[in-house]
């Protein structure tokens, strides 16, 4: 076998002897042979494009867990993923530019422009509602299970926002800490019963009538952190305006929760991504 240690395999895929032991202890990329009596690592030539396969991805910002997921994709779709991931590191980027300018301008005293806020008057809804608790790298995939238990044909078909669907984070949901979030798919009374029997994965609630104020974030392949906290300012800014307490919309109910609301604009199956509304109940 064409073998190096690790000094060299480093030198050769610029990667530190620190990263390597790393990426070995997440199951990234292990050497090809570790010396039982010196425990020095060994790696081969054929290792080299993995490994700077790995540094490119960290370069761009791509989390290791992230990485890890997408070291086993076949070339096609990993490029996918990684158009995916920059288009939304980009939007994400130009959110927070005009965050800094929003934060400028209150400092200053300045007038800034923000996200329309609206607000509406939501009904009781029975709901049938995965939850569990994950972390940042684990909320993608949570809402990908989610959605696909949606395509279920026995799920009711309806128009519009009788298709949507929301997200509720009752806790924080970040790189270093999971939080619990829960999908909810609102369905007709009459049948709730009926159609949760059939989907034994999903609890059955009814969540009660509410106001809400919301603002529109377009895409939701796009949303980033920077996006939420615009629409949080958006929101803190429209409560003032209508003379309400700011903290009313961060004090939610707790039988409520901050919420991602998504209503499909094509046919299911079809590949677009919902619009989403980044929604706040409050008293």
């Amino acid at each position: 076998m064409d073998e190096m240690g690790i000094s060299e395999f480093g030198r050769r895929s610029r990667l530190s002897a620190k990263a390597l032991r790393l990426y070995d202890g997440l199951g990234l990329l292990s050497p090809a042979r570790v010396d039982e009596a010196s425990g020095y690592r060994y790696y081969t030539s054929g290792q080299l494009e993995q490994a700077r396969l790995i540094a490119t991805l960290r370069q761009v910002g791509v989390p290791l867990a992230t990485a890890k997921e997408w070291l086993g994709l076949g070339p096609p779709e990993l490029a996918e993923r990684v158009t995916a991931f920059w288009r939304a590191a980009e939007a994400d980027h130009a959110a927070q530019a005009t965050l800094v300018t929003i934060l400028v301008d209150r400092l200053t005293g300045r007038s800034r422009g923000m996200y329309e806020v609206a607000s509406r008057e939501m009904p009781p809804r029975s709901l049938l509602c995965l939850k569990r608790n994950v972390d940042e790298s684990g909320a993608w995939a949570f809402g990908k299970e989610f959605m696909g238990i949606l395509k279920d044909p026995r799920f009711p078909k309806g128009e519009g926002r009788e298709r949507g669907f929301f997200c509720i984070y009752w806790g924080e949901v970040s790189a270093d800490g999971d939080g619990p979030v829960e999908w909810c798919k609102p369905v007709p009374e009459a049948e709730a019963e009926a159609i949760a029997a059939q989907f034994p994965q999903l609890t059955l609630r009814v969540e009660p009538a509410h106001r809400e104020a919301y603002v529109s974030l377009g895409s939701g392949e796009q949303i980033g952190t920077a996006q939420w906290r615009l629409a949080e300012e958006a929101l803190r800014t429209w409560a003032e305006d209508q003379g309400l307490d700011p903290e009313q919309l961060a004090s939610t109910p707790d039988d409520l929760g901050v919420r991602l609301t998504y209503t499909p604009s094509a046919e299911p199956g079809e590949a677009v991504w919902p619009d989403c509304e980044f929604a706040v109940p409050f008293a």
